[in-house]
């Protein structure tokens, strides 16, 4: 097995980001934004891209835009880059606006998956979309990875083809897709590509572009972290390791001798036809996801193999400076003329600190794509990009609308011993308890709030991310700046549910985490005399979710006197663990063999996954015939009726409920219909993107 390796630096093998040499074209100097027609490029002084970016999204130059990132940090290696922008897809023509990249085109779905972008969870057509100009919906296709790499084939069959970001990361091996209810094989297959980079992808690109800017396309990446190619079979020198092992605590020990060891998973025939194979691979990928111990992965798809390397390492807190650093326009491509993109006028005014998550959340896209080691920029860099925003960004008011990341307070968090940290397999570092390993101080989090709200001609920094309340308990210093500096009158925060059994399949601690976090809350608005309120989300028809759990959820909403305006029903994004149990009926969190697998009841059927959400909201006059119905048949009737500790009344106003139900019914005692919601304590909408 290879030697843990150390994440305080990168290891001999992965070169710093920065410390390339550059290409010769690094003449042509930066772009002002890197073009997207050949006009563009003529006035540049370019005959051609060296590589062409294709992306689902608008082209924004920004760095919270994935494709501005990838762009600009490939320019800074002295790559000449084009950028083709939600591109009609119809046919080949628009793939051939800068001509044939020299090097490869680089394909993208965008910052969301374009499925989940374009299909609620009930597999309902959204009619927005919040990255592209007016937020119209249907500007790029279903599927986008796959069907824009077709048409770069189509329009250059010879170019080579590099697929990466959130929706090829997380469909490098057999997955089950909930759009079609089925598995579907490896999208290198599909989309017919040269090569996956999975995650945060930065480390892979620029070994991976010089690469092919000495050798081209056909020579083996196999050494090179976060890629996903295809192979005949195992190379040899390589020893395959069985699957069934794995949680065996000896397994370690048997194959210490062993330095190049590849974990065979079930192939994609076997987890096609045996659910209880696919939540095994599941559980195998996720537990082999530490980049300081993780061993390459091959999964069989007919003859051939997807190979996975090991997770890309993370990046250095220079490297991270030196990405946000780069030169971007902070602004949408000047081709849009001005017109409002509802992802860019969100974030115009925020920062991002820090990348990752080691929460953990089963059902969530963050930890599987970034990684769960954080990765954090420098006080300085942060604090220079406020400065810029205040100086350069359009419509600024002295608001930083959000400063965070994928959580608000995880930033230069991490483990006390970074061998420990590099040998460690736990999915999370806060479930079910806060590791004893982990430093949980917010004292740098604290220090950088108070430095960027004294930032001349800053007026007020807000944190708009989600905050991890079973971490902020551990320091009530902090909960008590969040709450005096950068709060707006609410906060949101992601209990999830009340109850242990869907909490438990989701990674999430009890309910009492959040209750002690509240008291915290209230305190500390109560001592700063102001009327502040915390907004939870919820999760409806989670797996491992009985109707019974959602009744209580309801009952504890009614009790708190929260009414939640948008709710979410659990949307299976491929690949999470918790899809594994929706899809296997197995929970690949604890040990998947045959006569010990854990089973999982999923919340399958609509009518269900619709009484779940009604649960939610119970408030809604719409949902009471439903909720009726249903506590009837669970013989909670009591639970029917006007009283203050009862969900539902046994009456229904005029114009709600089933169709043909127009009159009130019940008790004629309580005519009234359902009041006011309560205007301070109902839940935001959720943004579109999968939930962190």
């Amino acid at each position: 097995m290879s030697a843990p390796v150390s994440l305080e630096q990168p290891p001999q093998d992965a070169k710093l980001l920065f410390s390339y040499r550059k290409y010769w074209a690094k003449r042509f100097g930066v772009a002002p934004f890197l073009p997207m027609s050949r006009a563009e490029m003529d006035i540049l002084g370019w005959d051609s891209c060296d590589v062409i970016l294709v992306t689902g999204d608008a082209y924004i130059d920004h760095p919270s835009f994935g494709m501005a990132i990838i762009g600009r940090l490939l320019e800074a290696q002295g790559f000449r880059v084009g950028i083709i922008a939600q591109p009609d897809w119809r046919d080949a023509s628009a793939f051939k606006a800068l001509g044939k990249p020299n090097l490869y085109f680089g394909v993208t779905s965008g910052n969301m998956d374009s499925m989940v972008n374009r299909y609620t969870s009930d597999r309902r057509l959204r009619h927005n979309d919040s990255y592209t100009p007016g937020g119209e919906g249907g500007k790029r296709p279903d599927r986008a990875v796959i069907v824009y790499a077709q048409r770069c084939r189509e329009a250059f069959s010879d170019a080579p083809i590099v697929i990466g970001g959130i929706e090829a990361s997380l469909r490098r091996i057999a997955h089950y897709d909930y759009w079609s209810d089925k598995v579907r094989r490896s999208i290198l297959f599909d989309a017919k590509a040269d090569l996956l980079l999975y995650g945060n992808a930065e480390r892979a690109l620029v070994e991976v572009t010089h690469r092919i800017a000495r050798g081209g396309i056909k020579q083996d990446f196999s050494d090179v972290r976060g890629l996903a190619i295809v192979r005949d079979g195992t190379p040899e020198g390589w020893v395959e390791a069985p699957v069934d092992d794995l949680d065996d605590p000896d397994e370690g020990r048997r194959r210490k001798d062993e330095t190049q060891v590849v974990i065979r998973l079930p192939s994609y025939e076997q987890v096609c036809g045996d659910r209880e194979a696919y939540a095994r691979a599941s559980r195998v990928l996720h537990k082999e996801s530490n980049p300081g111990n993780a061993r390459p992965l091959t999964q069989k798809h007919g003859d051939k193999d997807v190979w996975l390397t090991a997770p890309p390492i993370p990046l250095t807190m220079q490297e991270m400076d030196g990405v946000y650093d780069l030169t971007f326009a902070r602004a949408p491509h000047p081709s849009y003329e001005g017109a409002k993109i509802p992802a860019w006028e969100m974030i115009r005014h925020s920062v991002t600190i820090m990348r990752g998550c080691f929460g953990g959340c089963s059902f969530c896209s963050i930890t599987e794509h970034e990684g769960r080691i954080i990765q954090s920029r420098s006080e300085g860099s942060i604090l220079k990009e406020i400065e810029t925003i205040r100086d350069k960004t359009e419509g600024f008011t002295g608001i930083i609308s959000d400063i965070g990341g994928p959580t608000a307070n995880m930033y230069r968090i991490a483990c006390k011993d970074k061998e420990t940290e590099a040998l460690c397999r736990r999915p999370s570092c806060v479930y079910p308890d806060i590791c004893k390993n982990l430093n949980t101080s917010h004292d740098p989090l604290i220090q950088l709030y108070r430095k960027a709200r004294a930032v001349p001609g800053v007026k007020k920094v807000m944190v708009a991310s989600g905050v991890r309340y079973d971490l902020a308990v551990e320091s009530p210093a902090y909960v008590k700046e969040l709450v005096e500096h950068h709060v707006g009158g609410y906060l949101k925060i992601a209990p999830e549910h009340t109850e242990s059994g869907p909490l438990s399949k989701m990674m999430k601690p009890g309910i009492g985490s959040y209750e002690r976090f509240k008291q915290l809350f209230d305190a500390a608005a109560r001592a700063a005399k102001k009327e502040y309120f915390l907004i939870p989300y919820f999760i409806a028809a989670h797996p491992g979710t009985t109707d019974e759990d959602m009744m209580n959820l309801a009952l504890w909403l009614k009790r708190n006197k929260y009414r939640a305006d948008q709710v979410q029903t659990y949307l299976p994004s491929p690949m999470a663990l918790s899809t594994a149990m929706y899809h296997s009926g197995y929970n690949p969190l604890k040990p998947v063999r045959r006569g010990v697998s854990e089973p999982v009841d999923a919340v399958k059927g609509l009518r269900q996954r619709r009484l779940h959400k009604a649960f939610l909201r119970y408030h809604d006059a719409e949902n009471w015939p439903v909720l009726r119905e249903a506590l009837k048949a669970m013989g909670r009737a009591d639970l029917i009726g006007p009283g203050k500790h009862q969900l539902v009344p046994n009456w229904q106003p005029v114009g709600t409920g089933k169709a043909g139900e127009g009159r009130r019914v019940g008790n004629k005692n309580n005519p009234k219909p359902a009041g006011r919601p309560f205007l301070t304590k109902g839940v935001l909408p959720r943004s579109p993107a999968p939930k962190a």
